[in-house]
């Protein structure tokens, strides 16, 4: 199954699938052709739904958790699916292996109060100020921000570039005036380099993505915010626009969602505090 195994990585990396979830792919399968070998199993065609739900159990007595094993099951039921298209099996041994039940949990959306104080945690930092302000002024993901270019920022016309990415589309995003400060403070103390990534380190090296998470999150403990993410910046971006009655068309293309009823999901947060939809306006946190 090694050899399928590749041409499935190389059929998501032809289609256009996010690297992240190519690799995620990759490690779910790597994990059930070890577990299979075990049973000397190596064609596809001795894989059996008993032997896929020994494997889901294996999962379950090694603590991962129901929503790391419902991911891990679609990856394997893709991979299935791939090699009927193929040609490979008549049926899939994946289809009857039911997903384990879990609790979506809901965005966590911070206060005006807790995003005032993670501001005041990074006000010393110019760096750490821009990215916060960055995030939670345009609703950025945590990937974009770090893959930002010096030439995708416009503060003349107060907007900045997002560029292609794997399966999201290029776009342009308004710049209130707190963004812009924040980005004129930190490109002023910004280390002389080459290199044009906007978000650097003190040696001029790109700010990966993996260590802005953690910068973020230390910042979350420093200000005394619990159980957010990074990404709660962003949620919180796209409920506070929403308070703000920014009309939820407009707000669904500034985030670079797919379909608007990601967005519309975002309602459930605003109770009676719903405004009537005006002219685009970004409201600044």
């Amino acid at each position: 199954m090694q050899t399928q195994r590749a041409q499935f990585i190389k059929y998501l990396q032809k289609n256009g699938r996010a690297s992240a979830t190519i690799l995620a792919y990759a490690k779910d399968l790597d994990q059930l052709l070890v577990f299979l070998s075990k049973m000397s199993i190596f064609d596809a065609t001795g894989v059996t739904t008993d032997h896929l739900e020994q494997f889901k159990q294996s999962l379950k007595d090694d603590k991962y958790t129901l929503k790391s094993i419902s991911r891990k099951l679609n990856s394997i039921k893709s991979f299935f699916k791939y090699l009927i298209v193929e040609g490979v099996l008549t049926s899939s041994p994946a289809t009857s292996v039911s997903h384990p039940k879990y609790e979506i949990t809901p965005a966590r959306i911070l206060s005006p109060l807790e995003y005032r104080a993670l501001r005041d945690s990074v006000k010393d930092d110019v760096r750490m100020y821009g990215i916060v302000e960055l995030l939670l002024q345009t609703g950025l993901r945590i990937g974009e921000l770090a893959g930002l270019q010096l030439q995708d920022i416009s503060l003349e016309k107060s907007h900045l570039k997002i560029r292609a990415f794997e399966s999201h589309d290029a776009r342009r995003v308004p710049l209130n005036d707190t963004a812009k400060s924040a980005i004129e403070k930190y490109v002023t103390s910004r280390p002389k380099t080459k290199n044009t990534t906007l978000f650097i380190t003190k040696t001029g090296n790109p700010f990966l993505i993996r260590n802005i998470r953690t910068a973020v999150n230390r910042y979350f403990r420093i200000a005394g915010i619990t159980g957010a993410k990074v990404n709660d910046l962003r949620h919180t971006f796209v409920v506070e626009q929403l308070k703000a009655g920014v009309p939820i068309v407009e707000l669904s293309h500034m985030v670079g969602h797919k379909r608007l009823s990601t967005t519309e999901k975002y309602l459930a947060f605003l109770g009676d505090t719903k405004s009537e939809p005006k002219k685009l306006k970004i409201a600044e946190l």
